[in-house]
C-alpha cells in the first residue's frame, strides 16, 4: 500500500487523487509516526487496488500515553525502545473508500477542537456508513451532536456481542452508550463475527479490549484494527503488553498476537485509531 502526505481532504474528493501529482508524491507507509502541528487538520491517505484509506487525526494537539498504562515495563526495554518519555499515539477516525462504498470507522471524541468535521468538509449527512470497532467514548462520540446524530443519514454497524456487553453493565458506565444507540436505533445494524458487511467488509473477532471489540478486513488489502494497539511503539515488538484500558487483558493479548501474525503472513497491512499518523503498519 502507498501513502501520500498529509492533506486537508474533503469528504468525497480526498478519496479521488489527481493520477498525474499521484506518482511524485507517493512514498512507501513507514511506522515511524509523523510529525504533525498542533494547528493542522491532518489527514493520511493511502492507496492499494481498489481500497484508498484515509487516517484522520481526531486529537488536534500531540497524544502521549504515559508508560504507567503498560504496568510494570523493565527499564532495559524502555531504554531499548527509546519511549523513557511516553508512547507517541492518537485518537483516529478512519475513512475507507472500497470500490464504490465509502465508510467511515469509529468517529473520535467528538470534542469541541475535534478535527473530523474539518476533515470531512462539514458534511456530516453526506457519510452513508459507519462502522464501529467498539463502544468508548473515543470511538463513538463524534456520534452525536448535543442530543442528536451528528450523522443523520448513516447506517451504523457494530457487533452484537458489544452492543449486548455494554447493555449489561451497570447504568453509570453504559449511559454515553444508551443514548447514542438510541438514537441511531432505526439505523443501528448488529453483526455476527464473520459476516460479509456492505463493501466486501469482513468483520472478525476482536474482543478482549471490549467485549465485542471488532477488526474488520477490508477487502484482504486492510485491517482496520480498532483499538489492537495504545502504544505501537511497545506493542507492535511486545504484545504481551496490555494498556489499562483492555477489559479482558488474557484476551486483548491473544488478539493482538493473533492479529500481528495474521498481517505478516497474509502481507496485508494495519490501520489503527491509536496508531500515530500515518495511522498504518504496513507488513507488504
Amino acid at each position: 500500500m502507498k501513502i501520500l502526505p498529509s492533506i486537508s481532504i474533503m469528504l468525497l474528493s480526498a478519496l479521488t487523487l489527481n493520477a498525474a501529482c499521484k506518482e511524485n508524491r507517493q512514498q512507501n507507509i513507514s511506522n515511524t509516526p509523523t510529525e504533525m502541528t498542533d494547528n493542522q487538520t491532518t489527514a493520511v491517505t493511502a492507496e492499494e487496488n481498489e481500497v484508498t484509506v484515509t487516517c484522520i487525526r481526531d486529537n488536534k494537539k500531540e497524544r502521549i500515553m504515559p508508560l504507567s498504562l503498560f504496568g510494570n515495563i523493565p527499564q532495559s526495554l524502555i531504554d531499548s525502545l527509546g519511549i523513557s518519555n511516553g508512547i507517541p499515539a492518537s485518537v483516529n477516525a478512519i475513512l475507507v473508500k472500497t470500490g464504490d462504498t465509502t465508510i467511515l470507522f469509529d468517529t473520535g471524541f467528538g470534542n469541541p477542537d475535534s478535527q473530523l468535521p474539518t476533515a470531512l468538509n462539514n458534511k456530516p449527512e453526506d457519510v452513508k456508513y459507519i462502522y464501529l470497532t467498539h463502544f468508548h467514548g473515543d470511538h463513538i462520540g463524534g456520534m452525536m451532536k448535543g442530543d442528536k446524530p451528528a450523522f443523520p443519514n448513516a447506517e451504523v454497524y457494530a457487533s452484537r456481542e458489544e452492543y449486548e456487553g455494554w447493555m449489561k453493565m451497570p447504568e453509570k458506565d453504559k449511559a454515553q452508550v444508551v443514548k447514542t444507540m438510541k438514537a441511531y436505533e432505526k439505523h443501528l445494524h448488529l453483526f455476527e463475527f464473520g459476516d460479509t458487511l456492505p463493501g466486501n467488509v469482513i468483520a472478525l473477532d476482536g474482543r478482549g479490549h471490549t467485549p465485542g471489540h471488532t477488526i474488520y478486513n477490508v477487502n484482504n488489502e486492510v485491517l482496520i484494527a480498532g483499538d489492537i494497539m495504545h502504544g505501537m511503539a511497545l506493542q507492535l515488538p511486545h504484545p504481551e503488553y496490555c494498556a489499562s484500558y483492555d477489559m479482558d487483558k488474557e484476551n486483548a493479548i491473544k488478539t493482538r498476537k493473533r492479529f500481528i501474525k495474521y498481517a505478516k503472513e497474509k502481507k496485508i497491512d494495519i490501520a489503527g485509531m491509536h496508531i500515530p499518523l500515518p495511522g498504518i503498519i504496513s507488513f507488504k
